[in-house]
C-alpha cells in the first residue's frame, strides 16, 4: 500500500471531510452482533471514532505513525500501526470491517484474504468513500479544470476507482442492498482549499514542479467561492457484503 498521506496528517485531520452519522448507523444496522470492529486505514480515526459508540471494542489500523498520532484518543478505541493486508488479529475475530477512502490503494487479493480470515461467519464488510465533490456552477467549472486537467495527469492510476464510483474493483462477497448517501457542509475559502491541499495530486505537482497548482486558481477561484452560498455536496460510497460460505 502507498502511503501518500503522512506528510499531510496535520491538514488531512483538519480539512478531510467527516462521514455523516446516519450513514454510519446504516452500515451497523446489518451487524448481528456489536462486540468488536475493525477499521482498516484509519487515518485520523474517524470512522473509527464514530464506529466506538456501537461497538464495546474497535480496533484502528493504518500504515503511516504520522497520522495515528492525529487521532483522538477514545478508551475503547485502539490503535495499531498495521498494513491492511497482513495483521496479527485473531482469525474471526470481528463483527463489522470497514475501510474507507482507501481501498482502491490496497492488494486486492492478499487483503480480501484477510478479511476472510478476520471477519465472523456473519460478518459485515463495508467499503466506505466519496467521490468528487460539487459545488455552485463556477466554481465546479474550475474545480474540474482543475482536477482532471492541471492536477489530473499526477493522480495515482488506482484513483480510477474513485472516479468509477468503486463499482469496477474486485468484491468476493455476498453483496447486500443499501441506501444511498450523500454529504453537505457549508465551508469557508479556506476550508475549501484546505481541503485541496489534502489531495495526494496536489502533493505529486508540488514535487514535480516546486510549485502550488492551487496557485493557478486561487483568485479566480475565491471570487467565485464568496458570491455562492458555499454549499459544498459529496456523494458517499458505500458496499457492503458478508463472506460467501
Amino acid at each position: 500500500m502507498k502511503d501518500n498521506f503522512s506528510n499531510q496528517a496535520s491538514e488531512y485531520s483538519k480539512f478531510r471531510p467527516s462521514y455523516p452519522p446516519e450513514l454510519i448507523e446504516h452500515i451497523v444496522s446489518f451487524t448481528e452482533s456489536r462486540e468488536m470492529a475493525l477499521d482498516v486505514a484509519t487515518g485520523n480515526g474517524q470512522i473509527a471514532q464514530k464506529l466506538s459508540e456501537y461497538f464495546q471494542t474497535v480496533y484502528a489500523t493504518d500504515i503511516s505513525e504520522n497520522q495515528l498520532q492525529h487521532a483522538k484518543q477514545l478508551l475503547n478505541v485502539i490503535y495499531k500501526k498495521l498494513p491492511a493486508e497482513k495483521t496479527d488479529f485473531q482469525d474471526k475475530q470481528f463483527d463489522l470491517i470497514t475501510v474507507a477512502q482507501a481501498i482502491h490503494w490496497f492488494d486486492f487479493d492478499q487483503f480480501y484474504a484477510e478479511v476472510y480470515r478476520l471477519l465472523k461467519p456473519d460478518g459485515i464488510f463495508a467499503i466506505i468513500g466519496y467521490g468528487l465533490f460539487r459545488t455552485n456552477p463556477e466554481s465546479d467549472k474550475i474545480l474540474s479544470d482543475f482536477y482532471y486537467n492541471i492536477v489530473g495527469p499526477f493522480w495515482d492510476a488506482e484513483r480510477k476507482y474513485l472516479d468509477e464510483n468503486y463499482q469496477t474493483i474486485p468484491f468476493p462477497f455476498k453483496e447486500l442492498e443499501t441506501l444511498h448517501f450523500q454529504n453537505k457542509f457549508t465551508w469557508t475559502f479556506e476550508q475549501l482549499v484546505g481541503y485541496l491541499e489534502t489531495w495526494s495530486a496536489v502533493e505529486h505537482y508540488k514535487a514535480h514542479n516546486n510549485e502550488n497548482p492551487i496557485d493557478l486558481i486561487r483568485k479566480e477561484l475565491e471570487l467565485t467561492w464568496n458570491r455562492s452560498d458555499k454549499t459544498v455536496v459529496f456523494p458517499m460510497l458505500l458496499r457492503l457484503g458478508k463472506l460467501k460460505m
